[in-house]
């Protein structure tokens, strides 16, 4: 008995383990997808995929890749594509910059950042677009706007012209509201990101040492390559023109910024106009924030007025350049105080142009109220 029943535990086991290791070959045998599997139904894309897609249809046709040569060499033909490269950073030997643009209006006009198209400019090289369409066109420049990182190009002749990107406004947006950005990251042509505004109010650091407030801040995928493209709200409309990433590594981090678009909507029609943006100012020049810092002063110190200028006219004494005694500080514009040029800048820019604004003066330990009106002034300036 004890024979029968150890023979039968090893047979059942035996079994067991043919079964284990024939398992594979066996499913292989009776399931293998030899043959194109069929299609399982999907249902109707969800409402919120849908405004996406329609958004993005709508929209891409109007994004464009902008290439800009610092100086029109043959051998830049020899580098490799920027494919999976560094987007609007320069290429290594090539002297070219990518970045992203949109098609402002029906005669061919296109927004983008002055830092993708700045070697162009400063180089005498030259300037290229690609089209949603495949074409690539020549582009000349219109005007820049250093100050608040813009440029305008005007397009060459075009097969057929793109439609202009729909304006919105950045007056009344709210943090937590979706956002949408396209662009051409890492030489990618057409790339969608989504995210939300994460913050409003930023400050973002520009050319000419000045500083551009009421930044849009958002999470919405931004790569370098995405400069110049547009931010978009989910209407499709234009809310801002993306323009920088905070990330140490120089890939996004969920901290993206744009330019909003009431001020684009502002200093573009300048740019096509004057190829210059008017800038509203007093006609100073500023003192060194760092310096003014180790010396204890929390102001503005005027370090020259220019002449003429609504400074001028007003009073504004600046750094005596023989003794080196300081003149005027600035220490508040109309009710704020101000602390650095920024603080002044955002008080002249809400002003606008042959506006009054009423700046608290110090001089001599002492105090005083000078009113002045704003002026068109050089864009180094103030």
């Amino acid at each position: 008995m004890p024979d029968r029943f150890l023979r039968i535990a090893l047979g059942v086991t035996l079994g067991l383990l043919i079964a284990f290791v024939a398992q594979p070959y066996i499913l292989a045998f009776l399931y293998s997808a030899d043959a194109p599997r069929s299609v399982t139904a999907r249902g109707d894309l969800s409402a919120a995929e849908k405004t996406t897609v329609d958004l993005f249809a709508r929209a891409a046709p109007s994004v464009v890749h902008v290439f800009a040569q610092a100086a029109a060499q043959g051998r830049a033909l020899m580098e490799p594509d920027d494919e999976f490269g560094q987007g609007e950073q320069q290429q290594q030997g090539s002297g070219t910059q990518t970045g992203t643009g949109f098609v402002w209006d029906a005669a061919g006009h296109v927004v983008t950042n002055n830092h993708v198209v700045e070697a162009a400019t400063k180089g005498g090289g030259s300037i290229s677009v690609r089209l949603a369409s495949g074409e690539v066109v020549g582009a000349r420049v219109v005007g820049t706007a250093p100050s608040y990182d813009l440029a305008v190009l005007q397009l060459g002749r075009v097969a057929k012209m793109p439609p202009p990107l729909a304006v919105g406004t950045s007056a009344d947006l709210k943090v937590g509201q979706s956002a949408f950005a396209i662009g051409n990251p890492f030489g990618l042509d057409h790339t969608l990101t989504t995210g939300v505004i994460s913050a409003l109010q930023r400050r973002l650091p520009t050319q000419e040492g000045r500083e551009l407030s009421g930044v849009i801040q958002t999470d919405a995928a931004i790569n370098p390559g995405n400069s110049g493209g547009p931010l978009l709200d989910s209407a499709g409309r234009l809310i801002g023109v993306n323009t920088a990433i905070f990330s140490p590594s120089g890939a996004s981090a969920g901290i993206g910024f744009a330019v909003p678009v009431d001020v684009v909507n502002r200093v573009v029609p300048d740019l096509i106009k004057n190829g210059r943006v008017r800038n509203p100012g007093i006609g100073i020049i500023a003192g060194q924030e760092a310096t003014a810092a180790r010396l204890g002063i929390d102001g503005v110190v005027v370090l020259r007025v220019l002449p003429g200028s609504p400074a001028a006219q007003a009073g504004l004494r600046g750094v005596d350049p023989r003794s080196g005694t300081i003149g005027d500080v600035i220490v508040g514009a109309n009710g704020r105080p101000v602390h650095r040029l920024s603080d002044l800048t955002a008080v002249v820019e809400e002003a606008g142009l042959d506006r009054p604004v009423t700046l608290l003066v110090e001089r001599d330990g002492r105090v005083r109220t000078v009113r002045l009106n704003t002026a068109d002034v050089a864009q180094t300036r103030l």
